[in-house]
């Protein structure tokens, strides 16, 4: 019975332990992650506007050509209403009475007012075809503006991560290795501290009488029984799993 206990707390002593190690290659590869820095989110924010800067140009040309379709229209209007107009004054030398002359008149006079209305619409298309080819002028400029910051962005993040890659790989690998000797109760909650966690750190180990996450004193029993290393303990303030600095391979002197 009493092999039985030791070996129960030599099991919960080495788990401590793998945790710790897991603890500390995680955190290392935290420092590789804060190397990059914002770089991966600051490429994506920057492919994300580049692909919206090229939607907006695309929807000026498109823009641009259904104007000129309409374009089109009120230039065929005005030809059909100077046919017209040249066929009503070819029949007003021929007229008979004034109510046809009146009649004729009034029609030439409509289809004037009808080329007036159709050059005022094409002067406005030709204005808004200007003022689209203009946006596409300065979109294109901060288009290439970003694509040139991207592209520098890019590189540099590349740089980064081709230098830390191996190392991170590696500790990868060290980390995939240490799971198995935890528990996966202890583990799972492990993972979810470090997620809640600010700094990363889900076990921790005990600092001048204090926990080495919050730092809020640890009272003296609690201290012993995290001394024993019999279970696993939490502290009561931030929950973090707490150890011994002695598992910890730390020298308090």
């Amino acid at each position: 019975m009493a092999t039985e206990k030791k070996s129960d707390s030599s099991s919960v002593e080495q788990r401590l332990k793998s945790l710790y190690q897991l603890q500390t290659i995680l955190s290392e590869i935290d420092r590789i992650r804060t190397i990059r820095g914002e770089l991966p989110l600051e490429v994506k924010d920057l492919e994300d506007s580049i692909a919206g800067l090229h939607t907006r140009v695309d929807n000026y040309h498109n823009d641009i050509d259904e104007l000129k379709r309409n374009l089109a229209v009120e230039k065929e209007k005005i030809k059909n209403c100077q046919s017209l107009i040249a066929g009503y004054k070819e029949q007003i030398d021929n007229v008979r009475n004034n109510r046809e002359f009146d009649l004729l008149s009034k029609e030439i006079e409509f289809q004037t007012l009808e080329i007036e209305l159709a050059e005022k619409h094409i002067n406005d298309y030709n204005r808004a075809i200007d003022n689209k080819s203009a946006d596409i002028r300065n979109t294109e400029e901060r288009l290439a503006d970003q694509e040139h910051i991207l592209n520098e962005k890019k590189n540099e993040l590349d740089e980064i991560v081709n230098e830390t890659r191996q190392e991170e790989e590696n500790l990868r690998e060290k980390a995939k290795a240490l799971e198995p000797k935890i528990d996966e109760r202890t583990l799972s909650a492990f993972k979810r501290l470090r997620r809640n966690a600010r700094n990363g750190l889900g076990i921790v180990y005990v600092q001048r009488n204090a926990c080495g996450g919050c730092f809020n004193r640890i009272p003296p029993q609690k201290q012993m029984e995290i001394k024993m290393h019999k279970k696993v303990i939490v502290c009561e303030y931030c929950g973090r799993i707490m150890i011994d600095p002695s598992l910890a391979g730390v020298d308090e002197a």
